[in-house]
């Protein structure tokens, strides 16, 4: 079950932990990583992933001007441009830049990091490091912590959360950040607000003037669709690879090694989301838990040899397919979206 196709928890819970300890089966894995780091050139290291970024950034001024025509397809092709842009550099950009896997240089990952998580994703790029990096890596999957419990909103039925609820990610992101402020130092707080005003001030502004919409409720409705283009498999994917899946207690969470190959699930390779979420969010999910430092290209070099070693060892290799977990959370979101989930408790590996 957990080996291959994830099914329940109680599959997942049931599945062989492996032989040896954690640190030493960590430490052995990460060497083989290591290995396979040094053997790439930096354009495997960053320069596919920098590549793709640089041309979503290129194709937006085709973006805007598709929108001056009054052809449907035209339309459609720039909003589908924007839209793809808009994920590709939000997503992908934010989440590598978050990580510091766009470059080996602290000052310009600093710098993308602003730019990416403020400027394009209208959200703060602190408390994007703190609630991703320090939470949901340092604690995946223990309830409290890094549990993926701000995705569950109980007071919404299945069919509101997973089809309309989405729609909505556009508005609601800036206004938590905004709501995050309050709790951040003045210069901080004020540094944050301009550069998240001047991302989306400088998306209106385009639509105005270069796209040629007349009225300031026709470009906010565009930007909303633009910004929406992906928002539901964006959603479902953050809940699909982690909720379900063992859950752990802060006091008797296990080991580094087993907590990822259990608590973390990888989906197939799917080419659009590939290029605009990334893979280490899609099909190299487990990988990226393991060795958050890695770029998207590697976490997809190294994935042959993530999967092996966790086989070899007879440790959990997580997958599914998108819509098989589509149907497992439409079954059963009550269990997994209203209700608290049980904790799951390794013997001996805590």
């Amino acid at each position: 079950g957990a080996a291959g196709r994830a099914e329940p928890m109680e599959a997942a819970r049931d599945a062989p932990l492996g032989n040896g300890g954690g640190e030493a089966l960590l430490g052995e894995l990460e060497a083989l990583v290591r290995d396979v780091e040094r053997a790439s050139s930096w354009w495997e290291r960053h320069g596919v992933d920098c590549a793709i970024l640089a041309l979503s950034l290129l194709a937006l001024p085709a973006g805007f001007l598709c929108l001056r025509s009054e052809n449907v397809l035209a339309l459609g092709l720039g909003i589908t441009i924007l839209g793809m842009s808009h994920y590709t550099l939000t997503v992908k950009g934010s989440h590598l830049a978050t990580h510091g896997a766009l470059t080996e240089s602290k000052g310009w990952s600093k710098i993308w990091e602003l730019f990416f998580v403020e400027v394009c994703s209208a959200f703060s790029a602190e408390y994007a490091k703190y609630g991703h990096v320090k939470m949901h890596h340092g604690y995946t999957n223990v309830l409290g912590l890094g549990d993926s419990s701000t995705w569950r909103l109980p007071c919404l039925n299945r069919f509101v959360y997973m089809f309309l609820a989405p729609l909505l990610i556009p508005v609601i992101t800036p206004l938590v950040a905004v709501e995050r402020l309050r709790k951040v130092e003045l210069r901080s707080a004020v540094c944050t607000l301009g550069l998240i005003s001047l991302g989306l001030y400088v998306h209106y502004w385009l639509l105005r003037n270069v796209s040629g919409f007349r009225s300031p409720g026709s470009a906010l409705l565009c930007m909303l669709v633009t910004r929406s283009l992906l928002a539901h498999p964006y959603l479902h994917v953050n809940i699909f690879q982690h909720i379900g899946l063992p859950m752990f207690s802060r006091d008797k969470k296990p080991r580094r090694i087993h907590m990822m190959s259990l608590g973390v699930l990888n989906l197939p390779r799917l080419p659009v989301l590939d290029w605009a979420f990334g893979h280490s969010l899609i099909s190299c999910h487990v990988e990226h838990h393991l060795f958050p430092w890695l770029s998207d290209n590697m976490c997809l070099k190294v994935k042959p040899v993530v999967s092996g070693f966790l086989r070899e060892k007879q440790l959990p290799y997580n997958e599914d397919s998108y819509l098989a977990r589509f149907r497992l959370f439409l079954n059963r979101y009550e269990e997994f979206m209203v209700q608290t989930p049980p904790i799951t408790e390794l013997v001996g590996l805590q």
